[in-house]
């Protein structure tokens, strides 16, 4: 493991899971939600997003933790393991409620600066609906991706998963 993407949910708990799996290797974590967002949850012009991918994924090593599909082959292509947290709806629709009530009007540490935790229902739809609408697309990038692939249905398999890493 050198180069890791740590993909699922929203509310899965990727960027928990990340910096847990970045302290145990010692690889350098990069939260997506944090390089790609500018004040505000403003998006960056794609040219600029992809300069700034390109330069994430020419590190040698890495752990990289969020989805956004529309780059999801360029890290794939990059990667030698890949992460699926693919945890049931109601348990990532559950944190992320938790996350917005606990952190609402704050940045978290693993998003930009200028974005501040909100209640949007399009975002809780887009959660409840993740398994439906969007694991099937990665499970298909994950059938032709040539690394590995470690799929965990539950937190306590991931748990054991860092537990038994040195």
């Amino acid at each position: 493991m050198q180069r890791v993407l740590v993909i699922g949910s929203p509310g899965a708990g990727k960027s928990t899971f990340a910096r847990a799996l970045a302290a145990k290797t010692g690889l350098p974590l990069v939260h997506l939600d944090a390089e790609y967002h500018l004040p505000g949850w403003a998006e960056p012009e794609p040219e600029l997003w992809d300069a700034k991918l390109d330069q994430i994924l020419a590190g040698e090593t890495w752990i990289i933790d969020g989805n956004y599909g529309g780059s999801m082959d360029r890290r794939l292509a990059r990667a030698d393991t890949a992460i699926l947290l693919d945890y049931p709806g109601t348990l990532c629709l559950w944190r992320v409620l938790k996350r917005v009530t606990t952190l609402r009007g704050t940045v978290r540490p693993d998003a930009a600066p200028g974005c501040p935790e909100r209640l949007d229902l399009a975002f809780l739809a887009y959660v409840a609906a993740f398994r439906m609408n969007k694991t099937p697309a990665l499970e298909r990038r994950l059938a032709a991706f040539g690394g590995t692939v470690v799929r965990f249905r539950r937190p306590a398999e991931a748990q054991v998963f860092l537990d038994r890493l040195a």
